[in-house]
């Protein structure tokens, strides 16, 4: 039998989970679901969405969260209901930027690191002989708490394809893919039909599945249609938006068959599919936002590290944790965006990047964007690449790079050499993000701030 081990801290159970099991990725349910059934903590709470996608996920469930958390709704889905001040929203997203308890939120906050710990502790002591890898550890423990704090609504967010990932072992009420492009191919397939088949695993029969993907692959509606699931497909009569100038309309059904209209609306700040995507997902739930709920979820919802807008020293510094080509290209897109606004502000970009990534085609979109290149290892990241294979690819794209040896001398240098009208993207991954981050955040008494 395996010895239980007592960690005093988060830290201390996040190195020792980091350690427990032999692969970092190890893709199935069979282990986890027998830990989950000696927990008896299925399901986690009387409402489940379930989201995937390649990008515009954590998204999604941002803009859940909020319109559940400070909406005005009609809720058909619970005769008992009476009133939003009643919702207990729990949310599980992946991965985290600064601090591991950014991965679980119950009522809109990152729950307490002794929380958290006791949880470790509990899915510890009925492991046995079961081996679970760091990402399931943290599955099985957001579903605990959920279930220990009596969540009415957990919003689960699927951390790597679909069908085999941790989460999939919840039968969710309704279900969500915001996109499907390359990602983790080593692990979901080479092309966006295998990938689809993949996230289409977190499909159930006869129930809904909200899909943000005007153009799927070939393989996906039929592989829901033998599911069964109910599919709501964005750009359908049913389910579409139009773009008017500055702001946009939203169609969407209810669980009745009725249209929901949402009229200028603003442009939302993260990716508008996820925004979509949530006030449908919402209806499917049985749960009717009113039109102020998605205007003010519309303006209002921001998230840690997507396009995220700061400044330090006077200096204007994006941080953006795209991490694939489908990420870089919306990046560039709002890059662009931002140039026309500002008058042609030259950017500057810092680049950071894990080894499997397919680093040419992150770079590709950005090249037209970015006027001064840097790169930098990840400082005690073992998957992270190199400064130096990043700045061989950029040459190979016709475009030079100062390499540094981590985000934090990056930093220091280029805001120390920045124009007053310039402007700093930092992206490429979590990590990249989270070091500047932290960077920043040991500077706030010289002025940082979300813009």
């Amino acid at each position: 039998m395996r010895t239980i081990l007592n960690p005093t801290s988060l830290n201390e159970w996040l190195a020792l989970l980091e350690k427990r099991h032999p692969n970092a990725i190890d893709l199935g349910l069979s282990r986890i679901s027998l830990v989950a059934e000696r927990l008896g903590l299925l399901p986690p709470a009387s409402r489940v969405v379930t989201v995937a996608g390649t990008n515009g996920k954590g998204s999604c469930v941002a803009f859940l969260e909020h319109m559940l958390l400070f909406g005005n709704t009609t809720d058909h889905g619970n005769d008992n209901y009476h009133g939003n001040d009643n919702y207990v929203v729990g949310c599980y997203t992946s991965p985290h930027v600064t601090r591991y308890n950014e991965r679980i939120r119950v009522a809109g906050k990152p729950v307490e690191d002794a929380i958290i710990c006791q949880a470790f502790a509990s899915i510890d002591r009925v492991c046995d002989d079961v081996s679970l890898t760091y990402f399931e550890y943290g599955t099985l423990a957001a579903l605990l708490i959920f279930q220990q704090l009596d969540v009415d609504i957990a919003l689960l967010e699927v951390g790597l394809g679909g069908r085999l990932d941790a989460v999939n072992i919840i039968d969710a009420d309704v279900m969500v893919i915001t996109s499907i492009d390359l990602d983790h191919q080593d692990w979901l397939g080479c092309d966006r039909e295998s990938i689809a088949l993949e996230k289409a695993g977190i499909a159930r029969a006869g129930r809904p599945l909200v899909c943000g993907e005007q153009a799927p692959p070939t393989t996906l509606l039929p592989r829901l249609g033998e599911i069964g699931a109910e599919v709501c497909l964005l750009g359908s009569h049913a389910f579409h938006y139009e773009i008017k100038g500055e702001t946009l309309n939203l169609t969407c059904t209810d669980n009745d068959g009725d249209k929901r209209q949402y009229a200028d609306l603003p442009h939302p700040q993260l990716p508008v599919v996820s925004a979509c995507c949530a006030v449908q997902a919402m209806l499917c739930l049985g749960i009717a936002p009113e039109h102020d709920t998605v205007r003010r979820a519309f303006a209002e919802t921001q998230l840690i590290g997507r396009f995220q807008h700061v400044r330090c020293h006077g200096r204007n510094v994006v941080l953006d944790v795209a991490h694939n080509p489908a990420a870089t290209g919306l990046l560039a897109e709002r890059l662009q965006d931002y140039l026309e606004r500002s008058g042609g502000a030259r950017v500057l970009g810092l680049f950071g990047v894990l080894a499997d990534k397919d680093v040419s085609g992150m770079i590709m979109p950005l090249l037209p964007v970015v006027s001064a290149w840097h790169v930098s290892d990840l400082d005690g990241v073992q998957r992270a690449a190199s400064g130096e294979e990043i700045a061989l690819a950029l040459h190979r794209a016709g475009v030079d790079a100062l390499t540094h040896r981590s985000v934090a001398e990056a930093l220091s240098l280029i805001i120390g050499q920045m124009g007053i009208n310039d402007l700093l993207v930092i992206f490429g991954s979590f990590y990249t993000v989270g070091e500047a981050m932290q960077v920043l955040d040991g500077e706030h008494t010289a002025g940082w701030t979300v813009a």
